[in-house]
């Protein structure tokens, strides 16, 4: 294993996904979770992206954004009922805010039949909750195939999922034949981007299969819960200790659309909480690493790697590095991306949070209009700073989560 640190380099290997891939998983169990686009290499990972693009397109997200509200509005709500109109009282919001990305992403990806949706992603925690269990214990060659509980268990979870997400794919192609559109949201964009592919190359070989837009499903919900609700999670943390950036956002925020609902082009428009967001991915990046297999002989730079060599670029590493930053590069600073990240970075490849090149993740504006929404919102609503009971203690499950959970003490504005 290679430990890559060199701005070039990383560049190079973002660069070029032929040559560096990314790792399999040695561990079978861990591909019930997410198998998809995020797994595929080459000419498939090519037609998957091409076929998912639409979906993530500026205009498809602003249909998106009252779908955002809703989810958001509701959190509020179940808030105001807890919180006394005078005074303070504690919260944690870690759980609220994984149970409000889900939300979130259970009414984009499946529109009117997000019940049902939510159903699938309750199914895929305690999915993941399995897996990341026998994960963390000794993996035994063969073990998958032996009747234990958890096994029998994943089985009859992974079965519902499937049946679940064909029993809306079906409604959605019945609808289309009976002459209706495939709907707006998630689902419907990929199905419909995946048959006007079929149609354009007159043969089902260039679509994707049912199955394949299940897994697409699958992962959208992974990739898209956890990471968020975690960039959600310490921005909040870290506004609650520097309060003079939380005045400075929320007048910013009140400034904006005031205590309206906010338009797609007024969250656009939000600086400040755009540098706070950004500068929290910068300290507490979801995913602390990445790693990348080469696929064949290469050169890296003055590197000589032969095939199959692991390279581990350390994110947080980089996120964190006083060469890069400055000496106060553990410091929680905004202002450092006041002109934009080429500028904050000097223009090194040494802040990527979303990774890069070709393979970037195509729900990085998705992920940033969720963010903002949330965040703009409860700016509206509520001042809040960290109970004394926060004991802070970053550890990475699959993304950087608060172990101990993240208790504020919010109160009504």
């Amino acid at each position: 294993m290679i430990l890559i640190m060199e701005s070039e380099q990383i560049r190079e290997i973002f660069a070029k996904n032929y040559v560096y891939q990314k790792p399999h998983h040695s561990n079978p169990v861990a591909n019930l979770l997410a198998r998809g686009i995020a797994n595929y290499e080459e000419d498939k990972w090519a037609k998957h992206r091409k076929i998912l693009k639409p979906a993530f397109h500026m205009e498809k997200l602003k249909l998106m954004l009252p779908a955002f509200y809703l989810s958001c509005i509701e959190m509020l709500k179940e808030w105001e009922q807890i919180i006394p109109y005078e005074g303070s009282k504690e919260l944690d919001i870690w759980p609220q805010f994984q149970k409000l990305t889900s939300d979130m992403i259970s009414r984009t990806a499946f529109g009117s039949s997000y019940e049902e949706g939510r159903r699938i992603f309750e199914l895929q925690k305690e999915q993941a909750e399995i897996i990341m269990k026998q994960f963390n214990s000794i993996y035994i060659p063969g073990s998958r195939f032996l009747p234990t509980k958890s096994n029998k268990k994943m089985k009859e979870t992974e079965k519902e999922v499937q049946e679940s997400i064909r029993r809306l794919i079906d409604n959605r192609l019945k609808a289309k034949e009976a002459g209706q559109e495939f709907g707006d949201d998630l689902l419907g964009t990929l199905l419909e981007s995946n048959s006007n592919e079929i149609e354009e190359q007159g043969s089902k070989e260039f679509g994707l299969t049912i199955d394949e837009v299940i897994r697409e499903c699958k992962l959208f919900y992974f990739a898209g819960q956890e990471t968020t609700s975690v960039w959600l999670v310490w921005t909040m943390i870290l506004l609650s200790r520097h309060q003079n950036w939380q005045a400075k956002a929320r007048e910013e925020v009140l400034q904006a659309f005031g205590s309206d609902q906010p338009a797609f082009d007024e969250l656009s428009r939000l600086k400040i909480v755009t540098m706070i967001l950004y500068e929290s991915l910068r300290l507490y990046p979801p995913l602390a690493t990445r790693t990348r297999r080469t696929n064949e002989e290469t050169k890296l730079g003055n590197l000589y790697l032969p095939n199959g060599s692991l390279l581990f670029i350390p994110t947080i590493l980089l996120h964190h590095d006083k060469e890069i930053w400055g000496e106060d590069a553990e410091e929680f600073k905004p202002e450092r991306f006041k002109e934009g990240v080429l500028n904050a970075t000097k223009g090194q490849m040494t802040f990527f949070p979303f990774g890069a090149g070709p393979r970037i993740c195509i729900g990085q504006n998705f992920a940033m209009l969720e963010a903002k929404t949330a965040i703009a919102l409860i700016l509206q609503q509520f001042e809040f700073e960290l109970s004394p009971s926060y004991i802070h203690v970053p550890h990475c499950i699959v993304a950087l989560q608060p172990k101990f959970g993240a208790p504020l003490l919010l109160q009504k504005l």
